[in-house]
């Protein structure tokens, strides 16, 4: 049986705050990103390369962009509060820039909420943009933050995001546009992206638009639309994920699911067609006052190939469907092996191919009285490599 411990999620901070040569002994300078790092103050375009120190506690006041040909690098251990309230409040990144972000289980970075009583949506998010192919074509601008994303380079490279930790994100614009915890807008596969949660989020957790990006130990909690998305003709992989509703977490749009897979809504043949692979994903209901509609809806022209998958709902919590393939502007294909459902998780409405099926268990996932979540080695998501966020699940009605 592999644990995961109901805890809070413990953000480390370190003081790691400057490097020294052993001949020299010179503080390297972080720079200001061209004037947009003043003091603990993030706003503004970051044009020069820069980095962010753990040993500052940064605020986020207002959209910070990563400019083409500028680096940002953030320490491990860092900290970085978001001004809440606000739909300006973002970092983004732009095509031909980096972001390198890399944390460690110890040294997470954390981005979150500046409120005393943070809550979804009380921020953007994270939006990074890429050169990689997309099926909207190759200068097209992204639904938030205003960046053009797209080309033909699907090796390109956006940076490294490993051990970073997005909290009560998904500001909403207007009826048609929030943020996600994470956006990556034609990310290419150069990118590195592994050991990541979002969590108390507004609209979805992670969305792909297009491109080749590959994720590894993905963590979706407390999320009001969909965990994981995608669009525009998404080819890359996501291996180890788990989404997850609790309990007491009643934020939702008006058809939350665990996974949306969309190609092209205008029309499902572009290409490229997305064509994702989902290896080792859990979608898990806990919450009884809110149905997901569906644990995977795969639709608009997308052909997505899942291998080992677990849908659970605990309790009186439940799915409208379990896999969903049918859809008025397009129907989806998905090809599903090693996959088991446990609990009220609906049924299965084909529009599209379901080439596979779906074993129904009883003993998939468990949740003991001191609210530990145990799932059966080899069944959907391994959480035992999500122990350093110190993830809380809350099941109450129990």
């Amino acid at each position: 049986m592999k644990n995961l411990k109901n805890l809070l999620i413990v953000a480390v901070a370190a003081s790691i705050f400057s490097c020294s040569s052993d001949d020299d002994n010179r503080t390297i300078d972080p720079g200001n990103g061209g004037g947009a790092i003043t003091d603990n103050e993030l706003k503004g375009e970051i044009s020069e390369d820069a980095t962010l120190l753990a040993s500052v506690d940064y605020t986020l006041t207002s959209s910070l962009t990563v400019k083409s040909g500028a680096t940002l690098t953030i320490e491990p251990g860092t900290v970085i509060k978001a001004k809440s309230g606000r739909t300006d409040v973002f970092l983004a990144v732009e095509r031909g820039a980096k972001l390198i972000a890399k944390g460690t289980a110890s040294l997470p970075i954390k981005f979150t909420s500046d409120a005393a009583s943070p809550k979804a949506g009380d921020w953007g998010g994270l939006v990074l943009a890429g050169k990689a192919k997309t099926n909207k074509g190759t200068d097209v601008e992204s639904e938030v933050a205003g960046l053009l994303y797209g080309g033909t380079e699907d090796t390109d490279n956006s940076g490294e995001l490993s051990y970073v930790i997005a909290e009560y994100t998904g500001a909403k614009i207007n009826g048609e546009q929030e943020f996600n915890g994470i956006s990556f807008f034609g990310v290419g596969s150069g990118t590195v992206v592994n050991n990541i949660i979002v969590n108390n989020g507004n609209d979805d957790g992670i969305e792909f638009f297009g491109g080749t990006v590959n994720v590894t130990n993905v963590y979706c909690a407390n999320i009001a639309d969909d965990m994981f998305d995608w669009t525009d003709g998404y080819t890359g992989t996501i291996n180890n994920a788990f989404g997850v509703r609790n309990d007491g977490f009643d934020a939702a749009s008006e058809d939350p699911r665990g996974i949306e897979g969309d190609s092209n809504s205008s029309d499902p043949t572009a290409a490229p067609i997305s064509t994702p692979t989902l290896k080792n994903v859990t979608i898990l209901n806990l919450n009884p006052d809110v149905q997901l509609k569906g644990g995977a809806e795969i639709r608009r022209g997308t052909v997505a190939t899942i291998d080992n998958i677990l849908f659970a709902a605990y309790g009186t919590a439940s799915f409208g469907n379990r896999i969903d393939t049918n859809d008025d502007k397009g129907n989806g294909t998905v090809t599903i092996t090693n996959a088991v459902s446990q609990g009220n998780v609906g049924t299965d409405k084909v529009g599209g191919d379901i080439d596979g099926t779906v074993t129904e268990i009883t003993d998939g996932i468990t949740v003991t009285a001191d609210n530990t979540i145990s799932t059966k080695t080899g069944i959907g998501a391994d959480l035992s490599v999500f122990s350093w966020a110190n993830q809380s699940f809350v099941v109450v009605k129990l």
